[in-house]
């Protein structure tokens, strides 16, 4: 799933391309994406045909597009969603589901999901923050974000590192690949217990996260295969930079010894077993 880095690129590529355009028309060609309008594709559609955008936000995972009469048509890429700036005559690439029209006759925005995990809906009032992600945390991006005030709230929890990190009401944009790749860099095992981390650790655990996302941010995210790109089908390549995540047997580049990859919470932890020791009972 794209997390922080992934999706700012994405809003970025739409800041950049969208912004203040008007959408002529929208074609809904599968339902699911909006499955949650209440008027179902049709009503989506029609609500949204007139409306000038804004530039594209973001929080966390989330990114909204802002209309010009202080709504907002909110995002969640889920699994698998893109969006694609293409020429309203190019070929529509496998899985395309939304195609907006502009009144300028430019480039076309599309909706492109293989999985359909993600959604697109509107937020009535939402252009400043939609109420439908009001309870997400701010990200480690948000200029009101205070990682100290955050760091007090980790360790008052019964909680363990990793899962607190990818607790999005308490951190936002955090996801599993940057969870693992924050912990190798702070030395620090995915099952450590919050309780016993200092502050000053607790903080440096935070500051790694945001230090590993802005490198991410960098290098366009990461990209494992084609179900990530940009607006434009570019793909990120941080994935050549991950110290842990997905090295299952290679080397750590602290220490040489080999990565190992662990069960969590349904899905894998990768860490070094040298440099993020196994925590005492």
């Amino acid at each position: 799933m794209p997390e922080l880095p992934e999706v700012e690129v994405v809003r970025a590529g739409l800041a950049a391309a969208i912004a203040g355009r008007t959408i002529q028309k929208v074609r809904v060609l599968h339902p699911r994406p909006v499955r949650y309008h209440p008027r179902g594709a049709e009503g989506f559609a029609s609500e949204l045909a007139g409306r000038n955008l804004g530039i594209a936000r973001r929080r966390g995972k989330y990114l909204w597009l802002p209309l010009d009469n202080t709504d907002a048509l909110l995002v969640h890429l889920g699994m698998s969603g893109q969006f694609r700036i293409d020429d309203p005559d190019a070929p529509l690439l496998p899985n395309t589901r939304v195609l907006f029209d502009f009144a300028d006759g430019g480039r076309q925005l599309r909706f492109v999901d293989q999985r359909m995990f993600g959604g697109l809906q509107l937020s009535p009032g939402g252009a400043e923050l939609p109420q439908q992600i009001q309870h997400i945390a701010l990200d480690p991006f948000d200029e009101n974000y205070d990682p100290i005030r955050v760091a007090r709230t980790m360790r008052s929890r019964r909680t363990t590192v990793k899962r607190a990190l990818l607790n999005q009401s308490m951190v936002s944009g955090i996801g599993n690949i940057y969870a693992d790749e924050s912990l190798w860099r702070a030395r620090l095992h995915f099952n450590r217990a919050t309780r016993g981390l200092t502050q000053t650790k607790a903080v440096e655990l935070l500051d790694a996260a945001r230090s590993v996302m802005t490198e991410a941010l960098d290098q366009g995210g990461t990209s494992f295969d084609a179900l990530y790109v940009d607006v434009n089908g570019n793909s990120g390549y941080f994935d050549r930079s991950l110290h842990v995540y997905g090295q299952a047997g290679l080397p750590c580049a602290r220490c040489a010894t080999p990565i190992v990859r662990e069960p969590f919470m349904n899905r894998s932890s990768y860490r070094c077993p040298r440099c993020q020791r196994r925590p005492r009972s």
